[in-house]
């Protein structure tokens, strides 16, 4: 497997990584997202980018604050800049989340799918800043990839657990579930493991020859009982962002609009060519 990183704190990263894996890297290059001089460096011949990065602030109550939503949406028109101006074939896989589709004023018993767009306004009000980071960043980079004729795809992933580190996520976990208890009783809370993101990431980047396009909803399951809420607050060591101290019946299961139906096509279509080459 021959690619390229980018990251800021790559010694940190390298302590996360297996040593095989390190190897199998053809090259790394450390790039800051606010320099895009340095982006177009980093992005020169490439294929495709991937921008997964997300702005945290560990030192924050949060974890995310309203600058990071800032940070966060500058980053992206830089990374869409520098794709257009310096990659090889301006093609861009970019990581949103799901905070960007479900927090809307429409009829809670729509379908809520690629079509939904998370309001501003109503996260702004909320405080939801890392959703209001995540929406604003997505949109942003849909209209400089049209400016810049790059071809872009997003994915919009749920809340990301690593099941070998369980705790790994807790600084980023915090922000996504600023509003948890309104989240898991509208049957909202999806969850994603983040290897499956991994490889929904590249099953879409191997699809854009084949029509891929637009956004992708990804995750595996969503929070729907009470019990499955407290279990998720237990192994994150964050009792109460999500149940909000409710108590009541445990197993009853909470109604969800959620789809992920779109990509689940798209990996259906993936296992039928991987079976018949």
């Amino acid at each position: 497997m021959a690619g390229l990183l980018l990251a800021v704190d790559f010694e940190d990263l390298k302590g996360q990584m297996k040593e095989d894996d390190m190897n199998k890297l053809e090259s790394v290059v450390v790039a800051k997202m606010k320099d895009l001089e340095s982006l177009c460096d980093a992005f020169r011949g490439c294929h495709a980018v991937f921008h997964t990065s997300s702005f945290v602030d560990p030192h924050g109550i949060s974890g995310y604050s309203e600058q990071m939503a800032f940070l966060e949406t500058e980053g992206a028109r830089n990374v869409i800049e520098a794709c257009g101006r310096a990659a090889y074939i301006r093609r861009c896989i970019f990581t949103s989340s799901l905070l960007a589709s479900i927090w809307t004023s429409s009829n809670l018993d729509s379908v809520v799918d690629e079509s939904c767009w998370s309001s501003e306004e109503f996260c702004r009000e909320n405080k939801l800043w890392l959703a209001l980071g995540k929406v604003r960043a997505e949109e942003i980079a849909w209209r400089k990839s049209k400016e810049l004729k790059v071809r872009l795809v997003t994915v919009c992933p749920g809340l990301l657990i690593a099941t070998a580190f369980p705790h790994a996520h807790k600084e980023t976990s915090i922000p996504y579930l600023k509003g948890g208890p309104i989240m898991l009783r509208q049957g909202l809370l999806g969850i994603s493991d983040v290897r499956k993101v991994a490889e929904a990431h590249v099953h879409v980047y191997e699809a854009m020859d084949n029509g891929a396009c637009g956004r992708y909803i990804c995750y595996e399951r969503v929070v729907q009982r009470l019990d499955e809420a407290i279990q998720l607050e237990n192994e994150l060591n964050i009792q109460g962002l999500v149940s909000g101290g409710r108590s009541g019946i445990l197993s009853e299961e909470i109604h969800s609009n959620l789809s992920n139906s779109k990509l689940a096509r798209l990996l259906y279509q993936a296992s039928q060519m991987s079976c018949n080459q």
